[in-house]
């Protein structure tokens, strides 16, 4: 008899793009009926996210009630609606590996929008938002940029937008800077700091700009490099890196992210053989090297070395200061902090790094708050999911209102301005690692 639940540590199994079984139609659905129907039976995961909720009304509104009443065709919806959080994964799910019944769900939502994007059924929209490199690059040419900035924000064009492709006029789209963090790393003035290494860290740190990073928030970037050159840590900018590849493993465009791996791993390899640590200023794209490229390429040596070396920030940080090695004179306390756990963030398995940092400094609490917002990057823009995103981020929005704290922050910068949007108050997020800058009154 099949065990209830595990009590095991969750494994995860690599993704298998490279088989004949990954890409056979027919299997597919097999095992989408198969995992349906155990999630049917389950429903722990109703909460998390628009898939679960959609399977389940699928289900109960069909003559059976079972899954096998659902139109295999009425699958897609499922998969459509899952922006691999992977919190069901890691949070929820009793059925993981090592259990018997091997429920991923995620991977295999990955599986079936590979399968979707091979055969073609993909909008012109999703192809365009989750290029993320080119969109960028246009939009930070100087005229262009003001031009896109103004569009963003204008209540007409964002309606026209909507009717051509299908961008929600009320999700608020990212702004884009012509003084990208590139750009501004090449006016940095290099502190020669040279940190002692600890048994974890090297003490000297390579980091991954990320497209939003340098786009869009490149404050955040550049933040990040002072608050760790404070801590007398080595510090440079990873150039000519594509992007991560996050946005286009959502989509299920797989190529894409095979292209993008091929050039960031063979420079990312190189800083790690020369004795650098990395890091991002965006759990998501910390996550893709520390989890989905290493279950996707397990045998590439250079994909694990990088795995190894990739760090979140506030990781980093703490493993500095276990080893004594963390600057704690702070100058400024930040009183409460109402903190939005990341999904991504939390999938690392780090436990609340940030939380432990900024609660180092005197008079500074911080109240979790561990529930998807819903963003995902571009979920939200879309317009036939944006309302779900919202939905899905009300618990956070309420959590935030009722904490009464002093300010809002979330490692994700873009789940920061999703709840900036559920609240609707004017208030702006302010990212965890600025407000460290802020208590070293840097």
């Amino acid at each position: 008899m099949a065990r209830e639940g595990s009590l095991e540590a969750p494994t995860r199994h690599p993704l298998g793009q490279d088989t004949a079984e990954f890409w056979d139609e027919e299997k597919l659905f097999s095992e989408l009926e198969r995992v349906f129907d155990i999630c049917h039976g389950c429903r722990r995961c109703v909460s998390l996210c628009g898939s679960f909720p959609t399977l389940f009304d699928l289900v109960d509104e069909s003559d059976s009630m079972e899954v096998d009443g659902v139109a295999k065709k009425d699958y897609w919806k499922v998969v459509d609606d899952c922006f691999l959080c992977d919190l069901c994964y890691l949070t929820k799910c009793p059925y993981v590996p090592p259990h018997e019944w091997n429920v991923d769900f995620p991977h295999l939502m990955l599986r079936a929008k590979a399968q979707k994007f091979k055969n073609g059924d993909t909008k012109l929209r999703d192809r365009l938002i989750t290029s993320t490199d080119t969109l960028g690059k246009f939009a930070t040419i100087p005229v262009i940029n003001q031009t896109m900035n103004a569009v963003n924000k204008n209540g007409l064009t964002r309606k026209l937008l909507d009717k051509a492709l299908g961008i929600h006029p009320d999700s608020l789209l990212p702004k884009y800077e012509t003084n990208t963090l590139v750009k501004r790393n090449k006016k940095r003035i290099s502190q020669n700091n040279r940190a002692e290494a600890t048994d974890r860290t090297t003490g000297k740190v390579a980091v991954f700009a990320t497209c939003y990073g340098n786009f869009n928030e490149p404050q955040i970037g550049e933040d990040l490099i002072k608050v760790f050159e404070h801590n007398g840590l080595e510090v440079q900018l990873v150039q000519d890196t594509q992007c991560c590849g996050m946005p286009k493993l959502e989509l299920g465009d797989l190529d894409a992210v095979a292209k993008a791996k091929d050039t960031n791993i063979k420079i990312l390899a190189q800083l790690v053989d020369d004795g650098w640590d990395i890091v991002t200023p965006v759990p998501s794209c910390t996550l893709m090297f520390k989890q989905e490229l290493p279950l996707m390429y397990p045998n590439e040596a250079d994909v694990i070395k990088v795995q190894q070396a990739m760090f979140d920030p506030f990781e980093y940080l703490i493993l500095r200061n276990k080893a004594d090695k963390l600057n704690t004179d702070f100058k400024t306390s930040l009183g409460k902090i109402s903190y939005h756990v990341a999904c991504h963030q939390r999938v690392q398995r780090i436990g609340m790094k940030t939380r432990e940092v900024l609660e180092l400094i005197p008079d500074t609490e911080v109240l979790p708050i561990e529930r998807c917002s819903g963003h995902d990057g571009t979920y939200t823009f879309k317009s036939e999911f944006h309302d779900t995103a919202m939905k899905i981020c009300k618990p956070v929005v309420n959590r935030v209102k009722q904490s009464g704290a002093d300010v809002y922050t979330s490692d994700c910068a873009m789940a920061g301005h999703h709840i900036e949007a559920g609240l609707a108050d004017g208030s702006k997020p302010i990212h965890p690692i600025s407000l460290l800058k802020k208590a070293y009154d840097i």
